[in-house]
C-alpha cells in the first residue's frame, strides 16, 4: 500500500487559502478579528508526506456564541416572530431560494469535502446531490402536510383546525462525516416548520459550509440561521445553560450528547433530536448466498473506511461457513484499492482525524493480544494517514473492538452455533441501530425477523445496513438515537401539533367564516398549495 501524492488534477488542487473571517448571526455576515484555527487535511500535496493546510476558520468567543442564541430568540420572539408566524407558501419560497443559490455552490463544496474528510469523488457528489434532494422532498413533504391540514374537523359538538407549529430555538451540531447531508436533515427540516436555529459545524467538515453563508443570509429572514465557529465546549456549554434553547439537534455520540444537554437547566422543557453511534451487526446464517453475503459485507463494513453510524461493525458468521466466508471476505478486502479521493476507483482513502490510525492500531493490538489474528494479508498496514481495513478473527467478548464503536477499518468477526448467541449480545448491547440478515430459509428467517425488529429499528434483509432511501425511517434504540429523522417523520419532531377549536355556533361559525373569507390569519386558512 502506498500512498500517492503526484498527479493532483488542477480542479482539485489547493492552490488559494480559504480563510473564512466571517460568521452569520442576524442577518449579517460579521468579521472575526480575533483568533483562528487552521484548518488542515490529513492529504498531502507533497512528496514528502505533511498535512495540507486548506484554510483558517474564527474561533468565536462565548460573547459571539450568546450572541447567536440571542439572535435566534429575537427572531422567534417567543412565536411572534416573522418567521414562525410566515404564511407556510413563503417559508417555502425562503426554502427554494437557498437551495436555488446552494447549487451554485456544488463543485466547490464538492471539492472541499474531498480534501477536509477524505470522502471520494463519487461520494462527494452523492453526498451534494443528495442533500439538494433532499431539500426538494422536504418541500414537498412541507406541502403535502398543509395541503392535510387546510381543513376544519368536527366532533362533539367542536369545531377544530389542527396544524403543527413550531418548537422555538434549536441548536444545530452536524457531524463530520456526513458534514453537509446529516447536519442538513437536521437544519432543514427544524427551519421550513418555523423554529429558529444556531448551527455550530463539526471540527472537521468545517469550511466547506463557507461557500454556503451569503445563501444563508440571502434566504432568510435575520436571525432565523445563525451560523458559529469554534470549540463546542466554548460555545455550547453557555449557549445551553442560558435554559434558552428549545431543541438539542445533534448527530455524534452519546456522551456528547448527555454532557451538552447536562448543562441545560430545564431538561423537561428541552426536546431531543439525536442520532447517535450504533454497532450494527451482520449475522450470516448457514444458507447465505456467499457471494451477495460478502459483497453486502465489503459495502457494510468498509464504506468511506467504516466511517458511518450505519457501518456494519461486527460481524457474525455461522460455524459451518466461517473458514470459507473469512477466506473469501479477507481476499476481497485485500483488492480494495486506496488513494486520494479522485482517483478512479478508489474505494479507500485518507482518514480525516490525524489520531485515528492510532486508535484502530489499539484496537488491533489489543484483539491480538487477546487471540484473535489478522487474517487479511493488507489488514493493519499503516501510512501517516491511513490504516488498510484488518480483518479480525476469532473475536471475544473481552476484546475492546467487540464493545467500542470503531468508527474506522477494522473488521471483527465472530462465529456462533446456536442463532441465540448474536441475538444475546444485541440484546445486551447499549445500542440498538439496524442489523443486516443474510439467509434464504423463510423458516429460519420468520422468527429471527420477529425478534430482531424489537432489538434494532432496520432489518436489512441480505443488504448492508444503510440509511436511505432519506424517505424511509432513521432512527434507533436505547443509545443509538432519540426521535426519528426522515423526510416525513422530521417534520414531526421539530414541530407540535397545536390548533384552534371553536364551539359550533352560529356566533363562533361566523368569525371562522370571516376569517376564512379574508385570508386575515396566517394559521387559520384552507388554502390549497399545490
Amino acid at each position: 500500500m502506498e500512498q500517492t501524492f503526484k498527479n493532483i488534477p488542477n480542479e482539485y488542487k489547493i492552490d488559494e487559502l480559504l480563510h473564512q473571517n466571517t460568521y452569520l448571526v442576524d442577518g449579517e455576515l460579521k468579521e472575526w478579528k480575533g483568533k483562528k484555527s487552521n484548518v488542515f487535511s490529513t492529504i498531502s500535496s507533497t512528496k514528502e508526506y505533511q498535512p495540507t493546510l486548506l484554510g483558517t476558520v474564527p474561533d468565536l468567543s462565548e460573547e459571539v456564541g450568546l450572541e447567536a442564541l440571542k439572535s435566534a430568540e429575537k427572531a422567534y420572539d417567543r412565536g411572534q416572530g416573522l418567521w414562525p408566524t410566515m404564511k407556510v407558501a413563503d417559508r417555502i419560497a425562503a426554502m427554494e431560494k437557498f437551495v436555488s443559490q446552494m447549487k451554485t455552490k456544488r463543485e466547490q463544496v464538492v471539492k472541499l469535502l474531498m480534501w477536509e474528510i477524505g470522502k471520494s469523488l463519487p461520494d462527494s457528489q452523492k453526498e451534494f446531490d443528495r442533500t439538494v434532494e433532499y431539500i426538494y422532498d422536504t418541500i414537498e413533504d412541507y406541502k403535502k402536510m398543509d395541503r392535510t391540514s387546510a381543513k376544519f374537523e368536527k366532533n362533539s359538538g367542536v369545531y377544530a383546525h389542527i396544524r403543527r407549529g413550531p418548537l422555538g430555538v434549536v441548536f444545530c451540531l452536524g457531524p463530520y462525516n456526513y458534514p453537509l447531508n446529516e447536519t442538513f436533515t437536521l437544519l432543514i427540516p427544524a427551519l421550513i416548520m418555523g423554529n429558529t436555529a444556531i448551527f455550530k459545524p463539526a471540527k472537521h467538515g468545517v469550511l466547506l459550509l463557507a461557500p454556503l453563508l451569503e445563501a444563508f443570509q440571502n434566504s432568510f429572514p435575520a436571525g432565523v440561521v445563525n451560523i458559529i465557529f469554534g470549540r463546542g465546549r466554548t460555545l455550547a456549554t453557555p449557549i445551553m445553560k442560558t435554559g434558552k434553547v428549545d431543541v438539542l439537534a445533534l448527530i455524534g455520540n452519546s456522551k456528547s450528547a448527555n454532557t451538552i444537554q447536562e448543562n441545560h437547566p430545564n431538561k423537561n422543557r428541552l426536546r431531543l433530536v439525536l442520532g447517535l453511534e450504533a454497532k450494527n451487526p451482520a449475522i450470516i446464517l448457514p444458507d447465505a448466498d456467499l457471494d451477495l453475503t460478502i459483497n453486502e459485507c465489503i459495502i457494510g463494513t468498509t464504506s468511506f473506511n467504516g466511517q458511518r453510524c450505519t457501518a456494519l461493525k461486527v460481524v457474525y458468521v455461522h460455524e459451518a461457513i466461517v473458514d470459507e466466508f473469512n477466506k473469501r471476505f479477507s481476499a476481497k478486502v485485500d483488492t480494495l484499492k486506496f488513494g486520494n479521493p479522485w482517483e478512479s476507483g478508489v474505494l479507500l482513502t485518507p482518514l480525516p482525524e490525524p489520531n485515528k490510525p492510532a486508535y484502530i492500531q489499539e484496537l488491533i493490538d489489543d484483539a491480538t493480544s487477546k487471540g484473535a489474528k489478522i487474517i487479511n494479508k493488507n489488514g493493519g498496514k499503516t501510512t501517516e494517514n491511513f490504516i488498510f481495513p484488518a480483518v479480525l478473527y476469532p473475536v471475544s467478548k473481552e476484546m475492546r473492538v467487540f464493545d467500542e464503536e470503531q468508527f474506522g477499518p477494522v473488521i471483527p468477526i465472530l462465529s456462533f452455533k446456536d442463532i441465540q448467541e448474536p441475538l444475546n449480545d444485541m440484546a445486551e448491547s447499549n445500542y440498538g441501530q439496524q442489523v443486516s440478515v443474510f439467509g434464504s430459509d423463510v423458516k429460519t428467517l420468520a422468527p429471527l425477523i420477529d425478534t430482531l425488529v424489537n432489538l434494532v429499528c432496520r432489518v436489512n434483509l441480505n443488504s448492508s445496513c444503510q440509511r436511505g432511501p432519506d424517505v424511509y425511517p432513521f432512527t434507533g434504540r436505547k443509545d443509538s438515537a432519540v426521535a426519528t429523522l426522515s423526510v416525513y417523520d422530521a417534520l414531526r419532531s421539530f414541530s407540535i401539533r397545536t390548533f384552534v377549536a371553536s364551539k359550533d355556533s352560529a356566533y363562533n361559525n361566523k368569525i371562522l367564516q370571516e376569517l376564512l373569507d379574508t385570508k386575515s390569519s396566517n394559521f387559520i386558512n384552507t388554502d390549497y398549495i399545490l
